[in-house]
C-alpha cells in the first residue's frame, strides 16, 4: 500500500529493478556456532536465543530470558541458558517474540509462483492466513468455462494476472480436501499456511456459469453443503464469503445472489465444525448495506454459535462516519445477545494505485469508462482510447456523475504523479496541480498525463484519513482480529506486505500509541488463538519455534519498489510492488531460519496448519 509514510515519496520516482532470481541456496544464520567437547552442529532447527528480551505474545510484560529451541519446538526459557551443542543466536538489544501471523491474505494462487513470499521473511512473518473474501482456488466446476471464471473472479478482484493461475498452478484437484493435498506435497514456501474455503468458489463449483444468475436449488444447495463439510473435515479454517463487491461489469458478486435457504444450509455444516470461523465483507466503503448484511446474518445465524469475523464490522475511515453508528450499534446489540462478532481490523489505511496494467480500483470507484483502458488487449488499444474523443466525454461525465465521491477520481488533491514510465513527467506534483497547469478536466489531465509518461505509468493516492483513536481502541479488544493486509494480492495497485511492521515502529516506538507487549500480542497470540492454531503463536515451552527477532531501532516499513519479476502467462515478465527487509535480526519458522539479519535464507519450512478442533472453543473463551 501507499500511505502516510511513503506519500513523501512524491517528490522522487520509485526504485525501478530488474530482478533475475537464481536458485536459492540455503544459507546460514549470523550467529556462532556453540561447540561443547568437540560436538559437532546439530539440525537447522536446533538454535539458542541469548540476551534477548522476550515479549511472548499473551499481552503479559516483557522479560529477559534466553530461548532454547530443539527439532523446532521451543524446549527451555530462562536466563543464563548454557548451550548444549547447538548454534547460538546472540541477541543483545533485540526482542524475542513470536512469528507474525498475517491475519488476511491472497497468496492462494500467488505463492505458487512466488514462493519465498518476498517480502514477508524480512518481516518476521511466520504464517499466513489465505482464502478469504470468498476467493479461493478450490473447489473446481468439472468445466472449463467454469473453472475459467473462478480465476478471472479471483484475478479481477484481487489484481492478480490471469496467464500466472493457468500456467502455475497444478489443477489437480476438484474438492477442497484434494487442494489441501496437492499444496501439502508440491509446495514448499518459507512460512505456514492455514486456509478458508471461499463460498464464491463453492458456488461456481456446482452451479458453474449459472452462480452470476440466479438462486440455488435445493439439490444444488444439499451440493454446496457437501463440498463445505469436504473441506471443514480436511481442516479448511472456516468458510470466507463476500457481501460487497461487484465486478467489472458491475455485477454483484455470486454470492450476493444467493439466497437464505442457501446461506442456512452452509451454516448448518460450520455448526458442526466448532473451531470453524465464518469469514465475510461486507460493504461499508461504496455502497455500504453493511447494516443490512449484519442484520441478515443476526438472522440466519442465531442459536448457531458460529465465530464470525467481519471486515468492515466497524468503519475506521472519516468517510464511513455517516455508517459507523449504526455499524457499532448493530455489532455491540449482536455481541449482548451472545453472537460471537469478531470485526476484522486493518492498522493501515487503504490507498489506491491507479494503474491501467492491472487495476479494479476505477470499477470499484463506479468508474467504468476508465476500465475500459484497463481491460484493453494491448498497450496500443489503451493508448488509443485514451486520446479519443468520444471516450474522453464518457470519462469526463464518468467522474462528473457516476464515481463515488471519495474515490480517486473525485480527489484530484490527493493523486500523486509519481511513476513514470519513461521519465517525461513532470513528476512529484498531484492530478490537481497538473490540471490546474494545462487547464484540463481532471480526467482528461490524467489521460494527457498517462499518454505522455507511458501507459506503464502509474498514480498514487494518499491514504484515506483514519479514525487513529478507534483503529487502536478496536485493535486493543479481545474480540478483533487485526494485522489485516492483503499481502499477496493487489500487487500493481498496493503492496500488503511489510504493513505488519508499522504496529511496531509507527504505534509503538514512534508515537506510542500502543505498548509493545499490546502490538505483539495483536500480531501473535490473539490470532493463533482465534485461528486455533494452538501450537505456536506465544514463547512457550512446548509451542512450535515460530520466532522474530530484532532490533527497535533498526526496523522500518521500507520504501516500496517495483520489481519486474511476476510471470505474465505469455513467457514473459510483469511487475509488482515490493520492499527491501525490515530487517528482522532473524525470523524462525518451525525453529529454521528463513531470514537470517540480511537476506531470505532459500529455506522453505512452511507446513499446513488446521485449527486444533477439541481445545479452540475454550481457547478462544479464555481470550
Amino acid at each position: 500500500m501507499i500511505h502516510d509514510v511513503q506519500m513523501q515519496l512524491s517528490r522522487r520516482p520509485f526504485k525501478h529493478i530488474l530482478i533475475i532470481k537464481p536458485a536459492f541456496v540455503s544459507g546460514r544464520i549470523n550467529d556462532k556456532l556453540a561447540s561443547q567437547g568437540g560436538q559437532m552442529e546439530r539440525s537447522m532447527s536446533d538454535i539458542l536465543i541469548k540476551g534477548g528480551t522476550v515479549v511472548d505474545g499473551t499481552g503479559a510484560p516483557a522479560y529477559r530470558a534466553d530461548v532454547r529451541i530443539n527439532n523446532g519446538t521451543i524446549t527451555e526459557i530462562g536466563p543464563d541458558l548454557k548451550p548444549d551443542g547447538e548454534r547460538v543466536h546472540f541477541a543483545e538489544g533485540c526482542h524475542v517474540t513470536p512469528g507474525f501471523i498475517e491475519s488476511h491474505t491472497h497468496y492462494d494462487a500467488t505463492m505458487w509462483w512466488q514462493p519465498d513470499l518476498d517480502p514477508l521473511p524480512g518481516y518476521g512473518a511466520t504464517t499466513v492466513i489465505l482464502g478469504n473474501c470468498g476467493f479461493t482456488a478450490a473447489p473446481l466446476h468439472p468445466e472449463k468455462a467454469a473453472q475459467l471464471e473462478m480465476i478471472k473472479i479471483f484475478s479481477f478482484f484481487e489484481d492478480i494476472p490471469e496467464g500466472p493461475f493457468i500456467e502455475h498452478l497444478p489443477w489437480d484437484w476438484s474438492k477442497w480436501s484434494e487442494y489441501k493435498a496437492s499444496m501439502v506435497k508440491k509446495l514448499k514456501v518459507p512460512a505456514n499456511y492455514a486456509a478458508f474455503v471461499g463460498h464464491i468458489a463453492i458456488r461456481l463449483a456446482v452451479m458453474g456459469l449459472d452462480a452470476w444468475e440466479r438462486a440455488a436449488t435445493a439439490d444444488e444447495i444439499a451440493k454446496m453443503a457437501e463440498l463445505l463439510d469436504d473441506a471443514l473435515a480436511a481442516g479448511a479454517l472456516g468458510l470466507s464469503d463476500n457481501l460487497h463487491d461487484h465486478d467489472g461489469q458491475n455485477r454483484p458478486i455470486p454470492t450476493l445472489v444467493a439466497d437464505d435457504a442457501e446461506f442456512e444450509a452452509l451454516f448448518e455444516v460450520l455448526q458442526r465444525y466448532p473451531a470453524a470461523t465464518y469469514q465475510v465483507i461486507v460493504d461499508t466503503f461504496m455502497r455500504k448495506t453493511g447494516p443490512a448484511s449484519l442484520e441478515r446474518l443476526e438472522r440466519l445465524t442465531k442459536g448457531r454459535g458460529i465465530r464470525m469475523q467481519i471486515a468492515g464490522a466497524v468503519p475506521t475511515l472519516e468517510f464511513q462516519k455517516d455508517i459507523l453508528p449504526p455499524m457499532q450499534a448493530r455489532v455491540a446489540d449482536m455481541r449482548a445477545k451472545g453472537y460471537q462478532v469478531w470485526p476484522g481490523i486493518a492498522h493501515v489505511s487503504p490507498t489506491s494505485t491507479l494503474s491501467l496494467v492491472k487495476s479494479l480500483i476505477f470499477a470499484q470507484s463506479n468508474d467504468y469508462a476508465w476500465h475500459e483502458v484497463v481491460l484493453a488487449d494491448d498497450h496500443g488499444e489503451k493508448a488509443r482510447l485514451l486520446g479519443d474523443p468520444e471516450w474522453r466525454a464518457r470519462a469526463r461525465e464518468s467522474w462528473d456523475t457516476k464515481a463515488w465521491p471519495h474515490s480517486p477520481m473525485n480527489n484530484p488533491q490527493d493523486l500523486h504523479l509519481i511513476d513514470s514510465e519513461n521519465g517525461t513527467g513532470p513528476t512529484g506534483i498531484t492530478l490537481k496541480d497538473y490540471a490546474d497547469q494545462t487547464g484540463l478536466h481532471r480526467s482528461d489531465a490524467m489521460a494527457d498525463w498517462v499518454l505522455k509518461n507511458g501507459t506503464r505509468s502509474t498514480v498514487h493516492m494518499s491514504p484515506f484519513p483514519k479514525d487513529e483513536k478507534l483503529t487502536i481502541d478496536l485493535m486493543i479488544d479481545p474480540m478483533t482480529v487485526g494485522n489485516i493486509s492483503d499481502a499477496g494480492a493487489h500487487g500493481q495497485m498496493l503492496c500488503g506486505g511489510g504493513e505488519n511492521i508499522l504496529l511496531l515502529t509507527k504505534y509503538v516506538r514512534d508515537e506510542k500509541l500502543m505498548t509493545l507487549e499490546q502490538a505483539v500480542h495483536v500480531m501473535t497470540g490473539k490470532l493463533a488463538n482465534f485461528f486455533g492454531l494452538l501450537d505456536r503463536g506465544e514463547i512457550k515451552v512446548g509451542k512450535r519455534a515460530d520466532i522474530a527477532v530484532f532490533n527497535m531501532d533498526e526496523i522500518q516499513r521500507r520504501d516500496m519498489e517495483k520489481v519486474f519479476d511476476v510471470p505474465d502467462g505469455k513467457g514473459g515478465t510483469t511487475w509488482r510492488f515490493t520492499r527491501q527487509a525490515a530487517p528482522m535480526r532473524l525470523t524462525l519458522v518451525n525453529g529454521e531460519p528463513t531470514f537470517d539479519g540480511k537476506k531470505y535464507t532459500g529455506a522453505t519450512p512452511g507446513a499446513f496448519l488446521a485449527p486444533a478442533n477439541d481445545t479452540h472453543a475454550a481457547a478462544i473463551a479464555a481470550e
